[in-house]
Formats: structure tokens, C-alpha cells, sequence
């Protein structure tokens, strides 16, 4: 029970953090690619001192970990790439709650993979969460990023959430693996899969573009992979997905106080909708009780 309860404060605590992401990504003012890429060098270099002062870079290493550590480096390299492509393409709240789809995948990853199972009670929570959604989805706001191409950033978005889940599901392979080390390598691999494709000729000039670049690395991938890949291990699938709603409604006021973002009824209604079901998923709340049977003398 403790291990839930500390998973539960480490996701709270890297959805929260990750909420803010968007801000720094346009304030980085580069292209999605370049801001992949120095989110994974600066990640690294925050990653490796973590695991070289925990002691985690001797006798840790073998074929399959580092395999599946691979994959699941290619998967979220790519998760990253998409979403922050939609962003310029849709808008930071839209993309990041279209993004948010994720934890209907990845519960059905749970069900199809570790044969979780999928209570009613779990359905009508996460239907709930997918109706705030698409009300948040379908809302007009008054004022904050706009997008050129809208429908090109909705399936960015659904494109990033399908390679989270993907990571997340590998991660689950990795069970008893320090994070901290999980997220090194994912990263390494980040750096050379993007290197290729970076823009080294043109690179940042002012302070403001580089310190959000720097804090995309550090906190955003560091700190925050650690703690999600921690909370990962310790918590079942569908709590993971139900503290994942966290990060849209922390997106959405980001964008409220950074962009002047004003979010329409629909959208505060799906904000609220998210809340109540990621809290009846995680307090156990039962709208559908199940039958009881009776025993009937012979």
C-alpha cells in the first residue's frame, strides 16, 4: 500500500511538471526537431550525474534490458517529436488534451498484454474523462496559440499519445530496473536518432531560448521521466492513466497565464468531468455496483 501511495505522489508530481512543457517549447522558438534534441543532450547530461552518484552505471546492464530500453528510447523520442510538432500545428491546450488519449490505450495495453482486468466501474470513469475530453476538444477559447493546420496537429497528437503508451508498456517489461537508468538510455538513444537531423549551424542566440531549452532538458526529461518512470513500476494501469488527466488541466491554466488562453463553458466542464473521474478512479468510487450473489438453502 505505502509503494501505491508513493507512485501516486510521483505521478501526480510528473504530470504536473509536465503540464507546463508547452510554455517552455514556445519560448524555446526552435523547430520541433532542434527542441527534441537538445531535450534529449540536456536530459542526458542531468541523467547521467543522477545515475553516476546513485551508482547505477556498474552491473545493471545486460542484453535484454538494454533491448527493450532501446525500443522504448525510439517510441518516446518519437511521442516527443509529434507532440511538440502539434503544437505549432493546433494549439498547446488542444494538442496536449487530444494527447491525453493516452491512458484509454494504454489501459487497453493492460488488458491486452498483462491480462488486466477492466472492471465497469473502470470503463464508465475512463468514458467520463474521454467526454471531458471532447468537450474540451470541441470548445472554441477566446485568445491564446492558434494553429495552421488543425486537423494535422489532431493526429500529431493521437500519433504522440499511441507512442507513449508504447513506451509505457515497454517500461512495464523493465520492472525492477532503476528509472533513472531506464530514462539515460532512452535518451542516449534520442540523441542518436535526432543528430542527424538537428540544426547545429542555427542555433539558439538568446538566453531565454536557450534556459528553456536547458529546463526542457533538466526538469522535463531529468526530473520528471524519473519520477514517472518510478511511478510507472509501482502502480497499476489504470491509476496510471486516471493521475495522467493531471497534465491537460495544468496545460490548459498554463496557457491561461502564460498565452491569455480563456477556455470556453464546454472546456471548463471537461476540465471538471476529467477531475471527478481521475478521483473516482483512484478513490475506487462505484456508480455500478456489482450484483451479490444470494445463497439459496438446498
Amino acid at each position: 500500500m505505502k509503494e501505491q501511495v508513493r507512485g501516486t505522489i510521483e505521478m501526480t508530481a510528473a504530470m504536473t511538471i509536465l503540464g507546463t512543457i508547452g510554455w517552455f517549447v514556445v519560448m524555446a522558438d526552435r523547430p520541433a526537431m532542434d527542441v527534441v534534441f537538445w531535450r534529449c543532450f540536456f536530459g542526458a547530461l542531468s541523467l547521467l550525474v543522477i545515475c553516476a552518484t546513485m551508482g547505477l552505471l556498474r552491473g545493471l546492464l545486460n542484453v535484454r534490458m538494454l533491448g527493450w530500453a532501446v525500443l522504448g528510447g525510439v517510441a518516446i523520442v518519437t511521442n516527443w517529436y509529434m507532440l511538440f510538432q502539434s503544437y505549432s500545428m493546433a494549439s498547446i491546450s488542444v494538442s496536449t488534451a487530444v494527447y491525453n488519449t493516452q491512458p484509454f490505450m494504454l489501459v487497453l495495453f493492460g488488458a491486452a498484454f498483462f491480462g488486466e482486468k477492466l472492471t465497469i466501474n473502470k470503463f464508465v470513469w475512463l468514458g467520463i474523462a474521454f467526454a471531458g475530453l471532447l468537450l474540451i476538444i470541441s470548445g472554441k477559447p477566446q485568445g491564446g496559440l492558434g494553429g495552421s493546420d488543425y486537423a494535422g496537429g489532431i493526429l500529431m497528437a493521437l500519433g504522440a499519445a499511441f507512442f507513449w503508451a508504447t513506451a509505457a508498456i515497454i517500461t512495464k517489461k523493465l520492472k525492477g530496473t532503476p528509472p533513472h537508468l531506464i530514462a539515460l538510455i532512452q535518451v542516449c538513444i534520442g540523441i542518436v536518432m535526432l543528430a542527424p537531423f538537428a540544426d547545429f549551424e542555427n542555433v539558439p542566440t538568446t538566453a531565454i531560448s536557450w534556459g528553456s531549452l536547458i529546463t526542457v532538458g533538466v526538469v522535463h526529461t531529468g526530473i520528471m521521466y524519473v519520477l514517472m518512470y518510478g511511478a510507472v513500476q509501482k502502480l497499476p494501469t489504470h491509476l496510471q492513466g486516471s493521475l495522467s488527466f493531471i497534465y491537460p488541466v495544468v496545460a490548459i491554466i498554463v496557457d491561461l497565464i502564460a498565452f491569455g488562453y480563456r477556455p470556453d463553458t464546454a472546456q471548463i466542464i471537461g476540465a471538471i468531468a476529467i477531475l471527478i473521474a481521475a478521483a473516482g478512479m483512484n478513490l475506487g468510487w462505484q456508480i455500478i455496483r456489482p450484483r451479490t450473489q444470494r445463497n439459496v438453502a438446498p
